[in-house]
């Protein structure tokens, strides 16, 4: 399964870029695959793996900020891992070239 994962701390800076850097410390901590984005995360991982870091996220976030959204979209692909990167190289090759990252 795939997780893209958003948390917006609400009520404070407009910069949230620590926050992020923390988050991404957790993230890497759980020794799951991601990749980070402008707008969120994506991670890689069982249900329970996935729920587990989203709500470690959300929590952490929360300590600080009395207000978080946290937006999740999942991707079930069953057992099959690799996704994050097999979703970009099926489209590359049917485009016969890199797609800009």
């Amino acid at each position: 399964m795939v997780l893209e994962l958003t948390i917006i701390p609400r009520g404070r800076d407009l910069s949230i870029s620590s926050d992020i850097a923390g988050l991404v410390k957790i993230i890497e901590a759980s020794g799951l695959d991601y990749r980070m984005t402008a707008f969120g995360t994506l991670v890689e991982g069982t249900w329970d793996q996935l729920m587990s870091l989203a709500k470690e996220c959300h929590f952490e976030v929360r300590k600080k900020s009395e207000r978080v959204l946290t937006m999740m979209r999942l991707d079930d692909y069953g057992e099959r891992t690799g996704e994050i990167e097999g979703a970009v190289s099926r489209v590359e090759q049917k485009l016969g070239r890199a797609v800009k990252k």
